[in-house]
């Protein structure tokens, strides 16, 4: 449910994985809202990582901050849903990309997770200078096909000032198949070799 970051390189003869706790980063507001929202996490956890507000755990906290500044309103129905779930980060998808009746407030709520989704994807390529391209994977981007499509995914990735330039050179992919179970399939296969 978390933020997991991670990089791959190059050894000559494969690739090699290498983890991170990069979801546990400071989160670095690109905009006034989100600067509200940083002071609201604060608030709430003392301290604001990036996972925080990057993550299924995190889609609750930006829709808390959005309902709590009063500018938007969640639909009743949405609302009774929100209060009923054990966890509310499917309901705010669901009612965030429902053709037929999206809630305000759950589309704001996704549209501000998506910008800072590519905001981080983009800091985490230029500090691994991921050329080869970013991999979004988990099920979060993969529910949010159509959001990562039409938002301010890639505006966020590709803004960073003198580096705009070459953050356009860099290919954002969504894994849309399981990759944890096909890694760990592969990486067992090959120790079995």
């Amino acid at each position: 449910p978390g933020l997991g970051e991670a990089f791959l390189t190059w050894d000559g003869t494969a690739y090699r994985a290498h983890p991170s706790e990069g979801g546990h980063a400071d989160f670095a507001p690109a905009d006034a809202l989100q600067v509200g929202l940083l002071e609201h996490v604060r608030a709430r956890y003392g301290h604001a990582s990036i996972e925080r507000v990057c993550s299924g755990i995190g889609i609750p906290n930006i829709y808390d901050y959005l309902r709590e500044r009063g500018e938007l309103a969640a639909s009743p129905e949405v609302a009774r849903r929100l209060e009923a779930a054990t966890d509310r980060t499917p309901v705010i998808v669901e009612a965030a990309l429902d053709p037929a009746a999206a809630c305000p407030l759950c589309v704001e709520t996704v549209r501000t997770f998506v910008a800072i989704l590519g905001a981080e994807a983009g800091n985490l390529a230029l500090k691994t200078l991921a050329t080869g391209g970013v991999y979004l994977a988990g099920g979060i981007p993969w529910h949010m096909l159509p959001a990562l499509r039409e938002g301010p995914l890639l505006a966020a990735f590709r803004s960073k000032g003198r580096l705009t330039e070459l953050m356009t050179r860099i290919p954002v992919h969504v894994v849309t198949r399981r990759a944890a179970l096909r890694g760990a399939a592969a990486y067992g296969l090959a120790r079995l070799a």
